[in-house]
């Protein structure tokens, strides 16, 4: 039987199209240079990026063509670098250095701002890194999306493919909160806030907060986020990667998805 969020791809599409002005409004803004207000290099805060998503690497790009620096950089990619330096990372957890007599290479060093984004998974050491980094002050934006609504020309098992369906991390309950998915909900946008900023939703998981005392944690956007003081640092955790997918509801400018990032951090 296909998932309930399948069966509802093509209306999904038809209202993503109606929003964006039959795609060629968005789109053309995404493509187009960065607004004139943007950040100068020398003012943008570093932000660390782990995902699975084609945030900063297209998608199905290979070794050759980012070796050669020839794959075209994601709508995405350009709106995140408008407001931060976007470091790339395939791990949080410290590493051996290439030197038997070097300390440990700390990938979250010197890091305020990380992005997970539905990530592959992590690692028992990746959730030890990131509970520790969040503890001492970090900022983390943590997207676990139960139901991509993006369509990913790859087969199912291409480990370039995002992961369709999000792998909860213990760390999540560890802050004392749990994601939970209605696969029978409507396939529709509902708009829904993060602070001041305004963003769409698309099959968005329920954050739900099982142990109150573990995190001083705060249900937001109608139940898909919450809002997270963990030791020093703050936790955004939001159940929902559309507005990360897809161009038309990320705004004409990407103005949508960067007001998210700055709600996220702030």
């Amino acid at each position: 039987m296909m998932h309930p969020h399948h069966r509802g791809i093509a209306l999904l599409v038809s209202v993503l199209m109606a929003l964006a002005g039959c795609g060629a409004t968005s789109q053309a803004g995404h493509d187009g240079a960065a607004p004139a207000d943007s950040a100068s290099p020398g003012d943008r805060p570093p932000l660390a990026l782990m995902t699975s998503l084609p945030l900063y690497w297209p998608q199905g790009a290979g070794i050759a063509d980012l070796a050669a620096a020839d794959a075209p950089a994601p709508w995405q990619r350009k709106v995140l670098e408008r407001d931060h330096a976007i470091y790339p990372l395939d791990t949080l957890s410290p590493a051996p250095a290439l030197s038997p007599d070097a300390p440990e290479v700390d990938p979250l060093a010197g890091l305020a701002r990380l992005a997970v984004i539905q990530p592959r998974g992590l690692s028992p050491a990746d959730n030890v890194a990131l509970d520790a980094w969040v503890r001492e002050g970090g900022r983390l934006l943590l997207v676990l999306d139960p139901a991509l609504t993006g369509e990913y020309d790859l087969p199912l098992g291409d480990p370039r493919r995002p992961v369709d369906s999000a792998l909860i991390p213990p760390v999540v309950a560890r802050w004392g909160m749990a994601i939970r998915f209605d696969d029978a909900q409507e396939v529709a946008v509902r708009n829904e806030r993060l602070g001041t900023a305004a963003f769409p939703l698309v099959l968005a998981g329920q954050v739900t907060i099982v142990d109150p005392a573990a995190g001083q944690c705060t249900l937001v956007a109608g139940g898909a986020a919450a809002r997270c003081a963990v030791g020093q640092g703050r936790v955004t955790l939001l159940a929902d990667a559309a507005v990360f997918e897809h161009p038309a509801l990320a705004g004409e400018e990407g103005e949508i998805l960067a007001a998210l990032l700055a709600a996220a951090f702030e």
